[in-house]
């Protein structure tokens, strides 16, 4: 049914359109504290699906056709972000199981370290034992830590509250929680050097997606670009290859980057940069500010039909 619809919106609107899945990491199973990340066993029925129902392309294959007049009807790219150890452990086999390309987005400033700041945010929440948070201490409120889904609504505050903190006043907050909560809490999480030159050899391109995974509106300009130049020089050091795509972080347009940085982004000389806007990528749009998302939806119908929406809806919102 999928197929059938796909290839009736192909004779339509969404004819030439490609639609980009965004994750970041996969789990080996649910974890009460990350409810949008998918375990293996949700991610291999969603590969399994876009193997069966689309026609899923390396990244720079699909802009490629796409520019050709060539790309053929429900065209799927999967991504992820920041450079987890799960992409390579537990996502690449999946990814294998059904002959699926990928593309990985590096934090590169984060290879071989422990984890990333929101990740250190999650755990420290997690493992404290009291029923409260008190942070007014910092100029925030007093926190209910009482159930789950207390504890995930703090998560939320926290980690949007230090989304646009200075990096200093950031790590003050981080280290505050941590100190609450008992030292030592995150294993190694993020990918290391070699599990990046693997991922490479197993057909996965590498992407930039800055050193330190910075809200590039919130740095100077000469800041900024160094992030995302940097990024893209020690990927190409570390494979030995050109790098040719980047991802802004977090990649809300306005709020998280802006035109000074889609410029800092075509002088660093790469190819394409991608947001978090949802809908599918059309020829006419910039190729430093694509869309791309991922469906929520938790039943294969649903994960499906949501994907065709986006290639039968307008512009990115």
């Amino acid at each position: 049914m999928l197929q059938t619809a796909g290839n009736l919106l192909a004779r339509s609107r969404a004819a030439g359109r490609i639609c980009v899945i965004n994750y970041h990491r996969v789990l080996q199973t649910p974890h009460p504290l990350l409810p949008s990340e998918p375990d293996v066993a949700t991610f291999r029925w969603q590969m399994e699906l876009l193997a069966r129902c689309f026609n899923v392309l390396p990244l720079r294959q699909a802009l490629a056709l796409m520019d050709a007049g060539t790309l053929p009807p429900r065209s799927v790219c999967i991504t992820f972000d920041d450079g987890y150890s799960a992409v390579h452990e537990l996502a690449l086999p999946v990814l294998q199981r059904f002959n699926l390309p990928a593309t990985v987005f590096v934090t590169s400033g984060h290879l071989g370290q422990n984890t990333m700041w929101n990740d250190r945010i999650i755990e420290a929440v997690q493992s404290l034992r009291s029923e409260r948070l008190d942070l007014r201490s910092l100029g925030l409120a007093n926190y209910s830590l009482r159930n789950t889904d207390e504890r995930l609504a703090t998560i939320g505050v926290l980690t949007e509250h230090s989304k646009y903190l200075p990096p200093s006043k950031r790590h003050a907050l981080i280290r505050q929680l941590e100190e609450m909560a008992g030292e030592n809490l995150v294993p190694g999480q993020m990918l290391t050097p070699d599990m990046v030159r693997a991922l490479d050899r197993n057909g996965i391109e590498i992407g930039a997606h800055t050193v330190t995974h910075p809200i590039l509106t919130s740095m100077d300009d000469e800041s900024a670009q160094s992030e995302i130049t940097s990024s893209k020089e020690q990927l190409e050091e570390l494979l030995d290859k050109p790098v040719q795509l980047f991802a802004y972080p977090n990649g809300k347009v306005g709020k998280d980057y802006d035109a000074r940085h889609v410029e800092m982004v075509r002088r660093a000389g790469f190819a394409a940069a991608f947001t978090t806007a949802v809908g599918a990528i059309t020829k006419d749009q910039d190729r430093f500010q694509l869309p791309r998302s991922r469906p929520w939806d938790r039943t294969p119908f649903m994960f499906g039909l949501r994907l065709l929406s986006w290639m039968a809806q307008g512009p990115p919102r």
